[in-house]
């Protein structure tokens, strides 16, 4: 299915980097930063950008291609590694920060990825997601069909322990990405610290 959508002409997320990632970007210690789920660059490429070094994963590998042409134009240089989340091993204790946005998976899948995340992350790194939550069902302006693939902060919560949250919040909002994200979401949004021992 992503192989198809990013077969399609254009991106279909647009080039420009999330809006909330934006507005934390300067909060992610400098050096190594893994984003999950990446699609076709547009949040590596804008990382890149700041100086951070970035790995892109996704499991699409026509996505992939498009985020390394995209850095290209854009005169950074990203590293993308093909793998299914599911079972993508994360180095431990080696990144400053992990990004994780619009990355919906099986609440098994993501609750296992979400405690690689914590080994993976040095102490006082930073853990960004956005994603959406139930209501974005009733909203219907992109996202998957299906609840169980959805998050609430209760759950995320759970999931993330170890994490001192700084943003922890499910907002509406506009989320005008691409052609399919076009209009007022339902998200939950995370900026979370891996704490010190």
């Amino acid at each position: 299915m992503w192989d198809e959508r990013f077969s399609e002409p254009g991106y279909a997320y647009g080039t420009e980097p999330n809006d909330f990632l934006t507005t934390v970007a300067d909060r992610i210690p400098m050096g190594r930063v893994l984003s999950l789920a990446e699609g076709e660059g547009r949040n590596a490429v804008f990382l890149a950008g700041l100086g951070f070094e970035v790995t892109a994963v996704d499991a699409s590998m026509v996505g992939l291609a498009k985020a390394e042409r995209l850095a290209t134009e854009r005169g950074v240089s990203i590293t993308t590694i093909h793998a299914d989340l599911a079972d993508f091993e994360i180095e431990p204790a080696a990144w400053q920060g992990i990004i994780s946005i619009f990355c919906h998976l099986p609440p098994v899948n993501r609750a296992a990825l979400h405690e690689r995340c914590l080994r993976g992350l040095v102490p006082g790194g930073a853990f960004v997601l956005e994603g959406f939550t139930p209501r974005q069902l009733e909203l219907g302006t992109g996202g998957p069909r299906t609840r169980e693939l959805l998050m609430d902060l209760e759950t995320i919560r759970q999931e993330l322990p170890g994490f001192q949250f700084e943003v922890a919040r499910e907002i509406e909002r506009p989320v005008v990405e691409g052609k399919y994200h076009g209009g007022t979401a339902a998200v939950i949004q995370v900026f979370a610290v891996k704490s010190l021992p």
